[in-house]
């Protein structure tokens, strides 16, 4: 590994669970983050409304991506201390996530984070757990909670859309294959609050409309024997949640200049989602098996009264 900590994390005093180390020593405890730790590289698709001051209020960015993304090994067992519950530890690992734009050449995107599992909990009542933590140089620090769950077989990739709709309100229905009613999303338009200027053949119509149509192209053909899924917000549920589904915690945090005043934000990151799948790929005509890590993640930039849809796609391999 590239970076690794001097020393693990561990508790100075036991904790007051035993129970739950005894239970951890027999498992790994990272669980389904297991498959996570190494070096992967690939390449991916991202777009960002962002806001403009001048003769526009938006303007709309689109990168062709290559990605390295590395994980550590577990940094040790992370103890929270419980007052309502009994202690609990988490296990978790840091990661290094760097994004480059291939037409530009230039870097888009450094974050540094962990992933951590959490432990069922009595107080709050609250199945096994997956949170991801972030913080991003723009100004921001994310903190997702959600669940993670492994099957055999392929997964489903559901399309999404890069529409804005107004802040507080749900996303519209039905909207993931129709682009907004702008012409920076109408790429047969000009526009010069469009980037890049002109459009390659290399993004399409189609990636723009659904920029999840870049993730099935990447795995059209694959016979894919397994994939684990991590489903994340910083938002819970809107209805209470069924019975063994988390109410999760977490949250978005950012500086003063993306929250704005009493005018309104800048380019506030309201809310954050995102669904990572680890998968199986099995070996081939043309090479060996391997794994394989997708995600799809939205972010809500709020400003001018709209929250628009921040949508990042990548399909790596592990190294």
């Amino acid at each position: 590994m590239a970076f690794e900590l001097k020393d693990k994390i561990a508790p100075v005093d036991p904790l007051t669970r035993p129970e739950f180390q005894a239970a951890a020593a027999a498992v790994n405890p990272l669980g389904l983050l297991a498959a996570l730790p190494g070096k992967w590289v690939g390449k991916g698709f991202n777009q960002i409304w962002r806001p403009f001051h001048g003769t526009s209020d938006r303007f709309l960015e689109l990168n062709l991506t290559k990605e390295t993304l590395e994980f550590s090994r577990s940094v040790g067992a992370i103890p929270n201390r419980g007052l309502l519950q009994p202690d609990i530890e988490l296990a978790g690992i840091y990661y290094l996530q760097q994004v480059k734009d291939v037409l530009a050449g230039v870097g888009i995107h450094v974050e540094p984070g962990f992933w951590v599992t959490a432990p069922l909990t009595t107080n709050p009542a609250e199945p096994a757990t997956v949170a991801r933590m972030a913080s991003i140089p723009h100004g921001t620090t994310v903190n997702a909670q959600g669940t993670a769950i492994a099957f055999s077989g392929r997964p489903t990739i559901n399309p999404v859309s890069i529409r804005p709709f107004p802040i507080g309100s749900a996303p519209p229905l039905n909207t993931a294959v129709a682009f907004p009613p702008f012409n920076e999303a109408n790429l047969s338009v000009p526009t010069t609050f469009r980037l890049p200027n002109p459009i390659p053949p290399s993004i399409t119509q189609a990636m723009v409309n659904n920029p999840n149509s870049v993730l099935t192209a990447a795995i059209a053909g694959q016979t894919i024997t397994h994939t684990t899924v991590l489903t994340i917000s910083t938002k819970a549920p809107a209805a209470p949640p069924p019975p063994a589904a988390p109410n999760v915690g977490g949250g978005t945090d950012n500086i003063a200049f993306l929250q704005g005043g009493p005018a309104g934000p800048n380019a506030d990151a309201a809310q954050m989602t995102a669904i990572f799948w680890i998968e199986r790929v099995a070996a081939g005509p043309h090479g060996p098996a391997f794994l394989q890590l997708q995600y799809t993640q939205t972010v809500l930039l709020n400003f001018k009264r709209l929250s628009w849809p921040h949508v990042s796609v990548a399909t790596l391999r592990k190294r």
